[in-house]
């Protein structure tokens, strides 16, 4: 599937179900990489909004860039009446972003999806001299409790195209490429979010990977994650975890 495309019939349960990011990634972002409220941040990949919203909380403008109409949408709807707040059509490798405009760009749970070579010439593009770029991710943890291992297990059994997606997400060795001189940063920050099975069963139908209702393994899946959630729920609760992984710098 067109990578572009891949979440337009899953909007509803991506904004209710997908993780946000800890204060502390915020924090760092304005403290250490440099973001000030006066700064204009191109966010690429915006989906839905979910970290447009973190920039204007601190009262930066931003201009989301976002293929998917339906996720554009919904962003619109949110955040449409912040002044601070424009969203675009555009893609990482065609942002229709005048040269030189932006003070930041960041790309959050998106950056696997560009095509790597025209979005760095892009980026050199847009940026101003001696912006940055931030790269994002809520990497899932797969280990170390039975139900973490269990949820990847269902992946790999029932997702459509997990295991080549999982191959694409970033790594230190992947990424510095990207970046001006081979010089990147990074830094990791502990998420979680904690589900009932209504939030566990919404969780993973936002995953582009798995199968929609109505398709030939959907009710097997849904029965394997119950089964999962009832050997592993405390007090009706499961953990979800994650690794907050952050990559920057001059592109």
């Amino acid at each position: 599937m067109n990578s572009k495309e891949r979440f337009t019939n899953r909007v509803d349960s991506y904004v209710k179900y997908r993780p946000s990011y800890p204060v502390e990634v915020i924090d760092y972002l304005y403290s250490t990489i440099g973001l000030q409220a006066s700064s204009l941040v191109a966010d690429i990949g915006a989906g839905t909004g979910i970290f447009s919203k973190l920039l204007l909380e601190r009262g930066s403008r931003v201009t989301a860039l976002e293929p998917n109409q339906a996720m554009r949408d919904a962003a619109q709807r949110e955040f449409g009446g912040n002044p601070n707040f424009t969203i675009l059509p555009g893609s990482a490798e065609v942002t229709g972003l005048p040269d030189q405009s932006v003070d930041y760009i960041v790309c959050a749970q998106s950056f696997h999806w560009f095509d790597r070579a025209a979005a760095q010439a892009e980026f050199r593009r847009i940026l101003k001299p001696g912006g940055k770029a931030v790269l994002l991710w809520n990497s899932r943890i797969t280990h170390g409790t039975p139900f973490l291992e269990g949820y990847d297990h269902l992946l790999y059994t029932f997702g459509v195209d997990y295991h080549k997606v999982a191959e694409t997400k970033g790594t230190l060795e992947k990424l510095t490429p990207f970046f001006k001189d081979g010089q990147i940063h990074e830094k990791r920050f502990s998420n979680r979010q904690i589900f009932d099975f209504e939030g566990l069963s919404g969780r993973l139908q936002s995953s582009s990977y798995a199968p929609v209702a109505g398709a030939a393994n959907y009710d097997a899946m849904m029965q394997a994650l119950k089964e999962l959630f009832e050997r592993s729920e405390q007090d009706g609760k499961v953990y979800f975890d994650y690794q907050t992984e952050l990559f920057w710098g001059e592109v």
